[in-house]
């Protein structure tokens, strides 16, 4: 196992540990949803059910519109979270499928960062950046842990390639040993459940230490499961009672943070992996931008984001302001006072951005995105635009329906820019509009590609 210490650099060192002894370090907590869409909750929508607790959460913090993630699938979204590192850093791409590597071990994760700054930590849920011995949770930084190595759609009953997977039983973790050695149906309804009770059992006995709690739920990714008292409870399918149920999970995490009296020494985070599914219809989620999961278009890497922070973040406030989550790791650091890690980093601490502190400037160029090994373009530090390279991406040609999935096609964006202020939605190209702002674009996307591409 690879030593705490070796993830820091030495010039960092003394950084640690440089919170005030007179003030509580921050704990965080991460809910980290899976394939779930923009236009899912309250606030950022008006879905026909009700979110209570996501829309409270929100009136209590501050709600990002323009929150990214650099790859809209699964193990490249989760890995660029955890690591602050771009995929095409870490070679972690797409979605990786069991007994898979995952994220190297000589790129620490933010488990690594804060439990080498004395942080209590915890993973309960999909991990997906690791399925060998020194890249499963305890290896990587958390203390405790439960949950799925990878999706719960490989496996068995997958609508596609059950071939493919039923030589890999997929199973149940916690704390690094197997407990349940082939996840079922019934399992799986409770995946919600066991998550959220791990979660706030942990945030209980855990009040007297500074922690980092990261819960990515299985759900919504495909096939939908909740438990028996959510099922039907919306009257309007089965998406809506799974959303029903992740909404109570963030009450019963917001409930234990309050009760156990750490509600304002607490920094919260809920957003999504990437955006919905919309190949399977009916059980997939909704997005108001461009295209879904899987491609480089914003209803793919635009995710819904809301982050609580009492006292330090101003409570029903909203953002525009474009930020990613490679920047987590920086940031958080930063607020822990912890050292930063030996190896390289993309992220750059966005604390001031985050805090709205006035004059606060993106320190980021550019945001590059990618769809599995391809890169497809940037988006300006800024979030006024953003520039696509000539590729090819997928298009829903028929939805499914009650899990089936559904079809696509392929079709081609020639080198496009648009201005993300007056057109979210790329329908618009303005290359000859802005030749200035295109040539710069386009050396911010050469500079990406000759580090980590040629």
């Amino acid at each position: 196992m690879t030593s705490r210490r070796q993830f820091l650099s030495s010039a960092a060192l003394g950084l640690a540990g440089i919170a005030s002894a007179q003030t509580r370090r921050p704990n965080f907590v991460i809910i980290f949803l899976d394939d779930a869409g923009y236009a899912d909750f309250h606030p950022f929508a008006k879905p026909d059910y009700a979110t209570p607790n996501v829309a409270q959460l929100a009136r209590d913090g501050c709600r990002f519109t323009n929150f990214h993630v650099p790859q809209a699938v699964c193990s490249a979204s989760r890995s660029a979270l955890l690591s602050g590192c771009y995929p095409g850093r870490t070679k972690v791409f797409g979605a990786h499928g069991p007994r898979a590597r995952g994220l190297d071990p000589s790129y620490a994760t933010l488990g690594n960062v804060l439990q080498s700054a004395g942080y209590k930590t915890a993973v309960f849920g999909k991990w997906h950046i690791g399925d060998h011995e020194d890249t499963r949770p305890p290896a990587r930084g958390f203390d405790e842990s439960c949950g799925l190595m990878y999706s719960n759609d490989m496996w068995e009953f997958h609508p596609e390639s059950p071939e493919r997977f039923n030589q890999y039983p997929l199973q149940y973790w916690n704390d690094g040993k197997i407990t349940i050695e082939r996840v079922t149906p019934d399992h799986q309804q409770h995946l919600t459940t066991w998550y959220t009770e791990r979660a706030v059992d942990f945030i209980r006995r855990r009040k007297d230490n500074p922690f980092l709690l990261y819960v990515p739920h299985t759900m919504p990714h495909v096939p939908l499961f909740c438990s028996d008292r959510f099922r039907g409870k919306s009257g309007k399918g089965l998406y809506a009672d799974v959303m029903m149920e992740i909404d109570w999970s963030v009450g019963e995490i917001a409930k234990a943070l309050k009760e156990s009296g750490v509600e304002n020494d607490t920094f919260v985070l809920f957003t999504s992996d990437n955006g919905p599914w919309t190949s399977y219809g009916n059980h997939a989620g909704k997005t108001p931008f461009r295209e879904a999961k899987g491609t480089g278009f914003d209803g793919g890497t635009r995710s819904p984001c809301i982050v609580k922070f009492p006292g330090r973040i101003k409570a029903g406030s909203a953002s525009n302001r474009a930020w990613c989550t490679v920047d987590m790791l920086p940031t958080l650091a930063h607020l822990a006072g912890a050292a930063l890690p030996a190896n390289p980093l993309d992220g750059k601490n966005v604390w001031d951005l985050v805090s709205g502190k006035a004059g606060a400037v993106n320190p980021h160029e550019f945001y590059p995105f990618s769809t599995g090994q391809n890169f497809e373009g940037v988006l300006s530090g800024d979030g006024k635009w953003k520039l696509h390279l000539p590729h090819g991406y997928r298009v829903v040609e028929r939805v499914g329906n009650d899990g089936a999935a559904g079809k696509y096609r392929q079709e081609r964006i020639e080198l496009s820019l648009f201005d993300m202020e007056k057109d979210p939605y790329e329908t618009t190209n303005v290359l000859e509009k802005y030749p200035e702002i295109a040539k710069r674009m386009q050396g911010y996307a050469e500079r990406h590609r000759r580090q980590f591409y040629s």
